[in-house]
C-alpha cells in the first residue's frame, strides 16, 4: 500500500481519481457554519444530538448556578470520569471542550514530526500548524472503505492523530489497528468524541493503560447537546496530564460545565447514552437504506457506517447542497476535509421523519 504523507500540497497529488490542488482545504469551516444566522432550517450538518440536552441535565446544570459565586473546583467531576472509565483521577485531565484539548497538545508537548491521519476533524491539524509544526498527513483512500493501514503512518511521526469513530467517514476502526500505531516515544492522539454514539462503545480505547503514549479525547458535547458549555477530558497518563494541566489557564472549565460532567458519566446517563446509541444506529440505517434507492443517480456511501452521521458522494454535490438549502435542508460541505474533494458530502442521522423528508427533498432535487 502507498503511504501519502505529506505536509504541504506542492502542485497536484492524484489519488482514486480526485485531484487535490495547491488550494489548501479551509480547515476552520465546522458544520455549524452551514446553519449560522440562517433560520428555517432543518439542522442536518451540526453532529450534535437532536433534541438535547435532556431536561434533567437542563435542571441539574441551572442548579450549579447558585454557586457561580465561587472559583470552580473540578475535584468531584473529574473523580466521577475517573471512576467512568476505571482510572486514577491523575489519569483524567477536563477541558473546555476537545477543542481546547488539541490546542493543549499541539503546544504542551514536544514533538517534532506530528501526523494527522486524514479525512478526519480538522481541527487538530489546525491547532498543530498553529502552534508552529509542519504537519504530515497520511490520506485513507475510498477505494479502501477509509480504513486505516497502520503501516501507512511513517515510523519518524512522533505524534500521530486519528479519530475513531472518524468524523466525517464515519468509520469505526479496529482498537487493535489504532494500538498498532504506538511506539516508544510516540504520542498516539485518539479522538473519541463520538464513542457513546457506537453501542457498547466497542473498540474504544479510552481506559486502556497498557498502550504507550496513548492519549484519548472524549467530548460530552455530542450526545449531550452541550455544545455550548463547552465540556470534554483528556485520558492518559499521568506525566501528559500533568503537562497539559500546567499549560491551561487558571479555572478553565465553569461550574456549570463540571456539574454537567459529573453527570454525564453516572450510570444513568451511561444508560441513557446506550439506549440513544442503539436508536441512532437504526435511525442511521433507515437513510442509508432511504440513499440506496439513490444509487442510478450517482449517489455513493462508503460501507460500514458507525457513526450519528454518514459520508456520501454526489455528482455536483455542492451544487446539490445548496439546492437543498432552498429546500429546508443544511448539509455539510465535504471539500473542507484533506483527502475529500467537493464530489462529498456529510449527512447527520436524525430521527426517521426528519430522514423521509429529507430524503422527499433530495429525490426532488435529483
Amino acid at each position: 500500500m502507498r503511504t501519502p504523507t505529506e505536509t504541504e500540497h506542492d502542485g497536484e497529488t492524484e489519488h482514486d481519481g480526485e485531484t487535490e490542488h495547491d488550494g489548501e482545504p479551509d480547515l476552520r469551516h465546522h458544520g455549524d457554519a452551514e446553519v449560522r444566522g440562517a433560520a428555517g432550517l432543518t439542522d442536518l450538518a451540526v453532529n450534535v444530538r437532536a433534541n438535547t440536552p435532556p431536561d434533567w441535565l437542563k435542571r441539574h446544570i441551572a442548579a450549579s448556578l447558585d454557586g457561580l459565586a465561587t472559583y470552580p473546583d473540578g475535584r468531584a467531576a473529574r473523580a466521577a470520569v475517573a471512576a467512568r472509565h476505571g482510572v486514577p483521577p491523575d489519569r483524567v485531565l477536563l477541558t473546555s471542550g476537545a477543542a481546547e484539548a488539541f490546542v493543549l497538545l499541539a503546544r504542551a508537548l514536544k514533538v517534532r514530526q506530528p501526523v494527522v491521519v486524514h479525512p478526519q476533524f480538522t481541527e487538530p491539524e489546525a491547532a498543530l500548524r498553529d502552534a508552529g509544526h509542519a504537519v504530515g498527513r497520511v490520506l485513507l483512500r475510498e477505494s479502501e472503505g477509509f480504513r486505516l493501514a497502520p503501516a501507512a503512518v511513517p515510523e519518524s511521526a512522533d505524534m500521530v492523530v486519528i479519530g475513531n469513530p472518524t468524523n466525517p467517514t464515519s468509520v469505526l476502526h479496529p482498537a487493535t489497528s489504532i494500538a498498532e500505531l504506538a511506539r516508544p516515544g510516540r504520542v498516539l492522539v485518539v479522538d473519541e468524541a463520538f464513542m457513546d454514539a457506537v453501542p457498547g462503545e466497542r473498540e474504544a480505547l479510552a481506559g486502556r493503560t497498557d498502550v504507550p503514549g496513548l492519549v484519548v479525547l472524549r467530548s460530552l458535547t455530542k450526545t449531550w447537546g452541550l455544545a455550548g458549555l463547552r465540556i470534554g477530558y483528556v485520558l492518559s497518563d499521568p506525566e501528559t496530564i500533568a503537562t497539559l494541566a500546567a499549560a491551561q489557564p487558571l479555572w478553565p472549565v465553569s461550574s456549570p460545565a463540571l456539574a454537567a460532567a459529573e453527570a454525564c458519566v453516572r450510570p444513568r446517563a451511561l444508560a441513557e447514552a446506550l439506549v440513544a446509541a442503539e436508536q441512532i444506529a437504526t435511525d442511521r440505517a433507515h437513510l442509508l437504506a432511504g440513499l440506496a434507492e439513490f444509487a442510478p443517480a450517482g449517489i455513493r456511501v462508503p460501507p460500514a457506517a458507525e457513526a450519528p452521521f454518514i459520508l456520501l458522494r454526489a455528482p455536483e454535490a455542492l451544487l446539490l447542497r445548496e439546492r437543498l438549502r432552498e429546500r429546508g435542508f443544511a448539509v455539510r460541505r465535504g471539500d473542507t476535509f484533506p483527502g475529500l474533494g467537493p464530489q462529498w458530502l456529510r449527512v447527520a442521522v436524525r430521527d426517521r421523519e426528519t430522514t423521509d423528508r429529507f430524503l422527499g427533498a433530495l429525490g426532488a432535487v435529483l
